[in-house]
């Protein structure tokens, strides 16, 4: 088992606390080992094992448990005459229906420590879900970063550009690195983590009918990471197929994709104007691996790969990611966090003027004093173009958060 030592550092001070652990994120990133990794942690600490309580939802063994009122018989029964602080651990939560009652209801008794996982954003968006605020903290955990990915294959970082690659390809659902590394059963393994969650996710907790347009929806968006998209462009290119599409069917399945963490979307900021604008936003996998399981390995998509690669990379750091607008340019990411901002751009080689200029001249237009970077896979270049930092795109994503 890795030790997944970001999430576990955020976590820590929470531990004893009144507070409910809310873990959401795409389903097979991690969260189920991650509960794991939590409770070796407990147990290292002299917690005995009849304190702790772990339902899994994915089991067969818990599907009796689909109500609050069965989860809070079952829970009080198990920790019945057990003395000492005790800890629930509930996987996939959403599965079971108003759950938001009975953990409210232990929090209030002091039943427990808890700890909750769910693959839903909308886990915590409920009108139920209402009577928690104030009581729980969220972790948003997210498939292998670059970092992670090498610590999972045992490799160092003399071997991170030849890792790189296979990171490019693959991307970094925790379980490939438990599969021969092949592409035919590379591939067979995310496609079947997509449709799990196209599925389980989408299609059933949404009750959609159109499960083939849901599908062409997901293919266009994997076709044009990196791309401004709308919903009117999607709706445009499904009719252009002969396949009648609103677009607010289009926007509807879109919402659906995202609380799903299938699909992440990265609004448009306005720099000169100080705003979000409301249309012409990009959207990214919720992990670079979906690209490949949906079109192969394909030359034309490295640009796109390099920009989800690092939206997910400054999620993971805990910056919430826009896009930027100046004028008639695009900058690719402002990252926020703490009331300081980065501005980013993504390039795969700067190999001419023009995509020099391009990429280091729309960050120089930014007219405040926030850090502005271009990323690239170039071995080499100026590390400081005209007061623009460059950083070679693998070592930033080596780079611990305070370098």
């Amino acid at each position: 088992m890795i030790i997944r030592e970001k999430y576990l550092n955020r976590i820590k001070p929470f531990i004893n606390k009144p507070v409910i652990k809310v873990i959401t994120g795409i389903r097979r990133c991690g969260k189920s080992t991650f509960l794991k990794m939590l409770i070796e942690e407990l147990c290292d600490n002299k917690i005995s094992r009849k304190n702790i309580l772990y339902i899994n939802k994915d089991s067969l063994e818990f599907d009796s448990i689909t109500t609050y009122k069965e989860l809070n018989r079952f829970v009080l029964n198990k920790f019945k005459g057990i003395r000492g602080r005790k800890y629930l651990f509930i996987d996939e939560i959403q599965e079971i229906k108003e759950w938001e009652k009975a953990v409210a209801s232990f929090l209030a008794n002091k039943t427990a420590d808890i700890f909750v996982t769910g693959s839903n954003a909308g886990l915590l968006s409920s009108e139920l879900a209402s009577m928690l605020t104030g009581r729980y903290i969220e972790f948003k955990m997210q498939t292998l970063v670059f970092s992670e990915f090498l610590k999972f294959r045992k490799k160092q970082n003399k071997e991170r550009e030849n890792e790189f690659a296979v990171f490019l390809k693959y991307g970094g659902f925790p379980g490939i690195h438990q599969m021969d590394y092949n592409d035919e059963v590379i591939s067979q393994y995310i496609n079947s983590i997509y449709s799990t969650i196209l599925l389980k996710d989408v299609v059933s907790r949404n009750q959609v009918r159109n499960v083939a347009l849901l599908e062409r929806i997901v293919r266009y968006i994997a076709d044009n990471i990196g791309n401004i998209t709308t919903a009117k462009g999607i709706s445009d290119y499904i009719k252009s197929q002969h396949l009648g599409c609103s677009v607010d069917t289009i926007q509807n399945y879109i919402s659906w994709l995202t609380d799903a963490y299938l699909v992440f979307k990265a609004e448009r900021y306005d720099i000169r104007g100080k705003k979000l604008l409301e249309l012409y936003e990009k959207y990214y996998t919720g992990d670079a691996g979906f690209i490949y399981g949906i079109h192969g390995n394909r030359t034309r998509d490295l640009s796109g790969k390099l920009e989800n690669i690092t939206y997910l990379e400054l999620l993971s750091r805990g910056y919430n990611v826009s896009i930027g607008k100046l004028y008639d340019r695009e900058v690719d990411f402002i990252a926020l966090k703490n009331n300081q901002r980065i501005y980013i751009q993504v390039a795969y080689l700067l190999h001419d003027k023009k995509t020099i200029e391009r990429e280091f001249g729309v960050l120089a237009s930014i007219n405040d004093n926030y850090p502005k970077i271009v990323l690239s896979l170039d071995k080499y270049f100026d590390p400081e173009h005209n007061g623009i930092k460059w950083f070679n795109l693998i070592e930033f994503l080596l780079m611990n958060e305070t370098d």
